[in-house]
């Protein structure tokens, strides 16, 4: 089965005009972010170092525990 493309936006209109662009072949306009790049790059450096840093703060045993859960909400039947 292939995967589903995440890349559709989920707004009706934008779906549409995305649709309408590759019937036609149009090459899409380019969307500007409208994200802060300092906010990014201090979100980003955070988030790089934040899992490491947690598990160099947690004891062997809170680690283990952290390990179980996160295996029993994987396998969790839905």
């Amino acid at each position: 089965m292939p995967k589903r493309s995440s890349k559709r936006p989920a707004d009706l209109n934008r779906l549409a005009a995305s649709l309408v662009d590759d019937a036609t072949d149009e090459a899409p306009e380019p969307v500007e972010s409208e994200k802060d790049p300092a906010a990014v790059a201090l979100g980003r450096r955070g988030g790089l170092k934040g899992g490491k840093a947690r598990a160099e703060r947690m004891t062997a045993e809170a680690r283990s525990e952290a390990a179980k859960r996160a295996a029993q909400a994987r396998w969790r039947t839905r």
